[in-house]
């Protein structure tokens, strides 16, 4: 094999090292529910009876090997730090961080404006 075939094979080998859970982190964005505004949760796992934890609180989940759980959002700042960024899910054990949604943790009456543009 020639020397620049390997150099080509070098990032393929190394993606497919990672583990799945890592390529398919969980994801969050607000959405509406019976109690008023939502997170939803979703993700991926390699075992369908594998626990699912936010920030240390065990929660039900819907779904097999891609699942997805909602929380009101005053359940959620329950179980969060003032102004978090972050949420910590736990999928049989491993960790990975979750992005929040912009404004997550603004209060209405503490937001004058919020701009957002595209890339």
């Amino acid at each position: 094999m020639s020397p620049a075939a390997r150099w080509m094979l070098i990032p393929l080998l190394l993606g497919s090292a990672t583990p799945a859970f890592a390529a398919s982190a969980p994801s969050t964005r607000l959405v509406e529910c019976l109690t008023g505004d939502c997170l939803l949760v979703t993700g991926r796992r390699d075992d369908r009876h594998a626990p699912v934890s936010i920030n240390g609180h065990k929660v039900a989940v819907k779904g097999t090997l891609r699942w997805q759980t909602r929380l009101p959002v005053e359940t959620f700042r329950a179980w969060s730090a003032p102004n978090a960024r972050t949420m910590t899910v736990s999928v049989d054990g491993r960790e990975a961080e979750a992005r929040l949604p912009v404004g997550m943790f603004v209060r209405p009456e503490e937001l004058t404006m919020l701009v957002i543009r595209p890339k």
